[in-house]
């Protein structure tokens, strides 16, 4: 891992804690609670890509949520920066991640499969 990798990985796992204590400061209900999962960094540091968790949300609440990110974006870029001391922070954009559902549809897929096998299983063994 390079010098420039280890700092990108560092400046992602700052922002990780920070945001969301800025987003525990703001008075909006809609985006105070969300959870991030993960961040991602350019390869300079000058963005990064904010991930956040989709649970206990609709689709029409999370259009909401990163619309009000949107505007809120700058207030958290400053107490990044401000908390950690930069002379800069990154510039955040949000999404919502999609990973967590994914893997649990992929879960649920092999539990199905496991539970066929041995079904099956237990079939062929019945008839003989």
């Amino acid at each position: 891992m390079t010098h420039e990798e280890i700092k990108r990985h560092r400046v992602e796992s700052i922002l990780k804690e920070i945001i969301p204590e800025a987003l525990g400061s703001l008075d909006d209900e809609r985006i105070n609670g969300l959870t991030v999962t993960d961040v991602v960094c350019s390869k300079g540091r000058s963005d990064a890509k904010v991930y956040l968790d989709t649970s206990f949300l609709n689709e029409k609440e999370q259009n909401e949520a990163l619309r009000q990110l949107r505007t809120v974006a700058g207030y958290i870029q400053n107490h990044c920066k401000q908390s950690e001391g930069w002379f800069k922070a990154p510039r955040l954009t949000f999404e919502f991640d999609h990973q967590l559902e994914k893997v649990s549809r992929i879960e649920d897929l092999f539990k199905q499969i496991s539970t066929r096998k041995t079904k099956d299983d237990g079939e062929s063994t019945d008839e003989s």
